[in-house]
């Protein structure tokens, strides 16, 4: 999931427009003449991995498809600090009036994308992929996994309807992990892969008893994912998942499994600092 349609986007902007404006914006309305005409740049005030400038664009278009927006630097560029992003010209009202919503956006996914690379170069000469998570903000899901595959990242399951996991409170309320994938398979359309959550060998031996396409191994220790990795034996793929950060995700990959998940690169990243500047 990285190139996003406008479908997809223009309800979140919609939304973001209408929370920001409420009934008027005094301060442009009163102090800017309705018909100046301004240029301004957004840029970024650190190294960043670029990610929403098309998004930010697209919250220009809606407040005035008359503006003139030009993407600098494109979705995926490890941009330096001072880079120019994006150009806009037209009216000045207009502009003042996009350019929070416009830059909250983007600079959350900024900072998303930025994360996501840093872990995904520590994975570099392993054969393990990161994966995302559904810890998301509510309503920007859509964005956030973006900003993810834009970092490097591949998507995990966008929502339920997506794939199966069977995770800790699944098991203990269909009465195990066999009990949960027998009914499953009665069921289940052929298409959909089954992946079960384990937090030791016993579990891992279950669950690949039971026929589970993917094992996640939840919260073991290095040593712990190895004799499952070997356990496992190509039988299913493995994914590593919980408390994963930058200074330990190699470690785990070189335990052998296909992939490592994290909420960390959402719940973890914090927003690049991007500026939108009028040409004086």
């Amino acid at each position: 999931m990285h190139e996003l349609h406008s479908i997809q986007i223009e309800p979140i902007i919609q939304k973001a427009l209408e929370e920001d404006w409420g009934y008027g914006d005094w301060t442009t309305d009163l102090c800017v003449e309705a018909d100046r005409p301004a240029r301004a740049r957004i840029i970024c005030k650190e190294a960043t991995m670029v990610a929403g400038v098309d998004v930010a664009a697209a919250v220009f278009h809606k407040v005035d498809p008359q503006l003139n927006v030009q993407i600098k630097a494109p979705n995926g560029t490890a941009a330096d600090n001072r880079t120019e992003l994006l150009f806009v010209e037209g009216r000045a009202r207009s502009i003042l009036k996009a350019e929070r919503v416009a830059l909250n956006l983007m600079a959350r996914m900024c900072g998303i994308a930025t994360l996501t690379r840093e872990l995904v170069k520590a994975l570099e000469g392993t054969r393990t992929q990161l994966l995302d998570t559904r810890k998301t903000t509510p309503g920007l899901r859509i964005l956030e996994k973006s900003a993810t595959v834009i970092g490097g990242a591949r998507n995990h399951r966008f929502g339920l309807c997506d794939g199966v996991i069977v995770k800790e409170n699944h098991i203990r309320a269909a009465g195990g992990i066999s009990a949960a994938l027998g009914r499953l398979h009665e069921s289940l359309p052929p298409t959909l892969k089954i992946e079960v959550e384990t937090t030791n060998l016993d579990e891992v031996k279950e669950a690949l008893s039971a026929g589970a396409d993917i094992i996640m191994l939840d919260n073991m220790s290095v040593e712990l994912m190895k004799e499952a990795v070997a356990l496992i034996n190509g039988k299913a793929l493995v994914e590593a998942s919980g408390n994963v950060r930058l200074h330990n995700i190699r470690d785990i990959a070189q335990s052998g499994v296909d992939f490592i998940s994290t909420s960390s690169v959402i719940t973890g990243a914090r927003w690049s600092d991007l500026s939108l500047l009028f040409d004086v």
